[in-house]
């Protein structure tokens, strides 16, 4: 079992930039799978971006791809997603969710494929 806790949130202009933070409890981190995902007011939680047990697979949803990036260091147990050239229309509680997985190049987008959730922190970004 992994316990996600995000960080990294807050208000920001249009066009600047924030890193959130995926921290994870116990030591086999490198064997789950993780995915960013975002839900707006109203909205449903949407794909963001996600990365595999080794990092090197990373998918992105076509609304961030080019400004964001998603990398992960093991060896500190946490997951990053680097937001740049944000707009209005990225505002939304973030989350990170794990996936314990044997196969160290699978990425996965959709919810139901993740066991374990972050409570989430909040991104807004003014116009």
């Amino acid at each position: 079992q992994v316990q996600l806790v995000e960080s990294g949130g807050g208000l920001v202009q249009a066009g600047g930039s924030l890193r959130l933070s995926c921290a994870a409890s116990g030591r086999t981190f490198s064997s789950y799978a993780v995915g960013w995902f975002r839900q707006a007011p109203g909205k449903e939680r949407d794909f963001v971006a996600a990365i595999s047990r080794s990092g090197g697979r990373t998918y992105y949803a076509d609304s961030v791809k080019g400004r964001f990036t998603i990398s992960r260091d093991n060896a500190k147990n946490t997951v990053y997603l680097q937001m740049n050239s944000l707009k209005p229309e990225d505002t939304a509680v973030y989350t990170c969710a794990a996936d314990l997985q044997i196969n160290p190049n699978l990425v996965f987008t959709g919810r139901s494929e993740y066991d374990y959730w972050g409570q989430g922190t909040q991104v807004t970004v003014s116009s």
